[in-house]
Order: structure tokens, then sequence, then C-alpha cells
């Protein structure tokens, strides 16, 4: 669930975590971690986009490697809950 903004740039060798969100416009020259938003030249963390103990719950659930039926099967709660109520949800 990494968003990249439009015309945002990131640099060769650059790790960008899970969850992170790239504003628009960015250029990215140092590692991003998980769940962190980043904006500007060169680009600088701006916030956390939750809170460390959820984003360490998501982290740990690791719903990108599941198979596509259970990532099919979970779509609409991807889409309506919050990551609070879906980690809740599916045991994170």
């Amino acid at each position: 669930d990494t968003w990249i903004g439009h015309n945002a740039q990131v640099k060769p060798e650059i790790t960008v975590g899970h969850g992170a969100v790239i504003a628009a416009g960015a250029v990215v020259t140092h590692d991003v971690a998980p769940y962190t938003i980043v904006a500007g030249v060169p680009a600088q963390p701006l916030r956390p986009r939750l809170a460390p103990a959820v984003a360490e719950r998501m982290m740990a659930l690791a719903w990108w490697d599941w198979d596509h039926a259970r990532l099919r099967e979970t779509l609409d709660d991807f889409r309506s809950l919050n990551a609070e109520a879906f980690l809740e949800k599916h045991g994170g």
C-alpha cells in the first residue's frame, strides 16, 4: 500500500518501506521508513502515516504476502475498515 505521487522521483538503490507515501513532485534520495509520509526536494519525512504500534502490527501481519484468494476475500475490508479495525479483524 505504498503511494507514489505524480512526478515524484525515487533515485536508484533507494528502499521505500511498506505503507510509505511519497508526495507529488518529491525527490527521494534516502530510504523511506515503512508507514512514513515524505515530501519535498529532497524528500524529508513529514509525519508517520500510522501510530508506531499500529505500523508494527501491519508489518507483522504482512498482508502483501497473502495469496490472491485471501486478498480477494478481504477486498471489502481493505476499502472500508481503518487500519486498527482491519488488524483487529484479520489477526494483526
